[in-house]
């Protein structure tokens, strides 16, 4: 089954973790953005609908900026799809990773390698001033 992946955000910010993974690690072609309400006349529950119906026969991973966004909410009330994941709270660390294994990960794998990919990801957030004066005080020894 073809797979495709879809970021999603509160204005321009889906398509500028694109934007920054394409410069880290190259193009992907399963990718695409739904950058929201940068218009007036923007409809979520419309736009939600297409995306859906476009992929309707793929598995579809979803990766949103907010847990309990509008964004977020809206692809929430296709969890009862099969073939259907949904991240929310994306970030570029974890993009990364995600993006570089799953063209290697089976569908049958693909819960598994998300959660393994969140958990890992967590640690790459980092209070920057306590890293450094940890590593200041292991040095000295």
């Amino acid at each position: 089954m073809e797979r495709h992946i879809i970021l999603a955000s509160h204005g321009k910010l889906a398509s500028g973790m694109l934007n920054s993974f394409e410069l880290i690690c190259g193009g992907h072609q399963t990718v695409s953005t739904l950058d929201c309400y940068l218009t007036e006349e923007f409809d979520l529950d419309k736009e939600v609908r297409r995306i859906m119906k476009e992929n309707e026969d793929k598995e579809l991973i979803v990766i949103t900026d907010l847990f309990g966004g509008s964004v977020n909410n809206e692809f929430l009330t296709y969890m009862g799809r099969t073939d259907y994941y949904l991240v929310a709270g994306m970030n570029l660390p974890f993009l990364i990773e995600f993006m570089t294994q799953v063209a290697f990960v089976k569908s049958e794998e693909i819960e598994t390698t998300l959660k393994a990919i969140l958990n890992s990801s967590k640690e790459t957030i980092q209070y920057c001033n306590d890293a450094i004066q940890k590593d200041l005080i292991e040095e000295e020894f």
